[in-house]
């Protein structure tokens, strides 16, 4: 039986919405959080590579935590993202998140230093093993140079203090491979939005989104007929928002999903450098595949 599933369903990896001049954007944070929990999905991510928790400042990436744990008053559960490749760090910085009020944790795999997977089980173990609240374990070897084997989940899932794997490997053969590993033991939630129905199909609890800062409702729809039974509904609307989604990482993410958020009406259109504003072209794009999708553009 799985230990303490920490959301089933749509899971936003939110953006952190930003003023003109860099600055957080709390009233438009606020705003989209109560959004968000409106239109229904089940947890809110904070401060994760859509938020973009590695350009926030220490003293910015504790604030905007706590901030969205005493915003969200419980409404669904606020997973912080809280890894990385300094272990130390990540363990500080989970501990806060836990007194916080977290309800549970995203912790990535160690970048740019990287690590032999006994390095990746030693690292999650020692941070599980600090920390009070369920942990679960980001895979995305695209933008670490590491990847989770499967071999490795199926040690990690006998740690009473991880729960869950978001895998944005794209690697569907060792998703299988690790369902069958470790499926009664980890919810596996998709990292990619372009896969979320074969992530279903495979056992999975749900989805990480990106898309759905810009259609919560209509991603949770995805998640909900699925598991419903309508698998052919729900595909459905997989292909039926494809397009969207291909313009959503048309550059790297969190580029095009802040351009889409500002023009509709949640912060400004800038990321923090390395990452520069979505070019012209590319979101012209964007803006008609939204509109394609019904969202209405403000500005």
């Amino acid at each position: 039986m799985k230990k303490h599933s920490v959301f089933r369903g749509v899971a936003t990896a939110l953006i952190t919405p930003m003023q003109a001049g860099g600055e957080i954007d709390y009233a438009a944070f606020g705003r989209l959080i109560d959004w968000q929990i409106e239109s229904g999905v089940k947890a809110l991510v904070i401060a994760g590579t859509t938020g973009e928790g590695s350009t926030l400042s220490d003293e910015e990436h504790r604030r905007v935590l706590q901030y969205a744990v005493e915003r969200i008053k419980h409404r669904v559960p606020v997973i912080a993202a809280t890894g990385s490749n300094d272990t130390d760090y990540a363990i500080d910085l989970s501990r806060f998140a836990c007194d916080a009020g977290a309800d549970a944790l995203l912790c990535v795999t160690p970048y740019y230093n990287k690590a032999t997977q006994k390095g990746l089980i030693r690292m999650y173990e020692v941070i599980a093993d600090a920390v009070s609240k369920p942990i679960i374990l980001y895979n995305v070897p695209s933008r670490t140079g590491v990847n989770i084997e499967p071999e490795t989940y199926a040690i990690l899932a006998d740690h009473p203090n991880i729960a869950g794997i978001k895998e944005a490997n794209g690697n569907m053969s060792k998703i299988v491979e690790t369902m069958a590993l470790v499926g009664d033991k980890l919810d596996l939630y998709s990292g990619n939005d372009d896969q979320i129905v074969p992530i279903l199909s495979m056992g999975g609890s749900g989805v990480v989104s990106v898309l759905s800062n810009v259609l919560p409702a209509e991603t949770e729809e995805l998640c909900d007929r699925f598991f419903a039974g309508d698998t052919q509904g729900s595909a459905a609307l997989q292909m039926k928002y494809l397009p969207l989604i291909q313009a959503l990482f048309s550059e790297v993410n969190p580029i095009p999903v802040k351009a889409a958020m500002a023009g509709m009406g949640y912060g400004a259109d800038i990321c923090r450098l390395p990452l520069t504003p979505m070019e012209e072209a590319h979101k012209r794009i964007l803006f008609e595949r939204m509109r394609d999708a019904g969202i209405r553009i403000g500005v």
